[in-house]
Parts: C-alpha cells; structure tokens; sequence
C-alpha cells in the first residue's frame, strides 16, 4: 500500500503546529508565573546568533503553511511576521492551521515531480515535490519547532517530550 503526499504533509503539518502551540501555551504559564512578560520570553535565544523564540515559530508556521501551498501548485497566503504576544503566535498557528485544512488530498496527491521553485537567502532552489517536502519542509519544520522547544525548556518551562511529541 502506498501513502500519498497529502497523507505524509498534511496530517504531519497539522500535528506539529498543533503540539507547537501546546508548547507555546505551557512556556507561557510559566513566564506568567515567574513575572516575565511576553516580550522577554518571546525575544529569548539559544544563543546570540540563533532567532529568537517569535522568529522561530514564524518561521515553523511559514513552512506547513506555504509548503502546503507549493505542494498543490498555489502562491502561499502571506502572512505578516509582527507578532509580540503569545496570543498574536497562537492567532498565526491557528490561521495557518485553518489554511492547511482548506487543502483538499487531490490538490496534493500526484505533486511528487511537480516543480516546487522557492527563493532563499542563497538564492533561487528547484525542487521536484517528493524532494521539497521530504528534504526542505520537513526538516524546517522540525528544526524551528524542535528550536522553539528547547528554547521554552532553556527558560525553566515545564516540558517534556511528551508535550513536543503530542499524542497520536
């Protein structure tokens, strides 16, 4: 039996951003408790020259988002990267999380040679669909919510594994 490139996109996309806010909402209690307000935790960073945690979600949300958009041929709805509360990060998981749901199987199914052209800060990438998904979205999109993660458990909020992971 096959999988399709809906099955291993979307479903995947949906569960990451969904655990992602999960994440975001036990880093803020936590910030909450300890008196740290939004802008702080928000603007932390691993180190000097990683993003910081708001950059880091954008970035998370950005890839399901517009990586569902490409898969099935479409310009990417854009959104603007002017976050600076948890609340405005969970309003943009959650519009993404409503976009990627408005794709329907058959607009991605039979994408895998489909031309995916993107540009980067190292300039224009070609991609064959199979390829994009499974060599550039995915692993973008686990870097920067695995990042946001570590990131919230730096700063002394309550999380595991479980909480990254999600439940099945």
């Amino acid at each position: 039996m096959s999988i399709s490139m809906y099955q291993v996109a979307v479903p995947v996309f949906l569960r990451a951003l969904n655990n992602l806010q999960h994440v975001l909402k036990q880093g803020e209690a936590h910030a909450k408790a300890k008196n740290v307000d939004d802008s702080t935790i928000l603007q932390t960073r691993l180190i000097a020259d990683m993003l910081p945690l708001v950059k880091q979600v954008q970035i998370a949300t950005d890839m399901a988002k517009n990586g569902t958009a490409r898969l099935a041929g479409v310009d990417p709805l854009k959104f603007e990267d002017n976050e600076t509360s948890f609340h405005e990060l969970y309003n943009r998981i959650e519009r993404a999380v409503d976009y990627i749901k408005s794709f329907k199987p058959e607009q991605l199914d039979g994408c895998e040679t489909r031309t995916v052209t993107i540009k980067t800060r190292n300039g224009t990438q070609d991609f064959e669909g199979e390829a994009y998904l499974l060599h550039f979205v995915l692993p973008n999109l686990f870097f920067h919510s695995t990042t946001a993660y570590n990131i919230l458990r730096e700063a002394g909020a309550d999380i595991g594994k479980q909480d990254f992971i999600g439940k099945p």
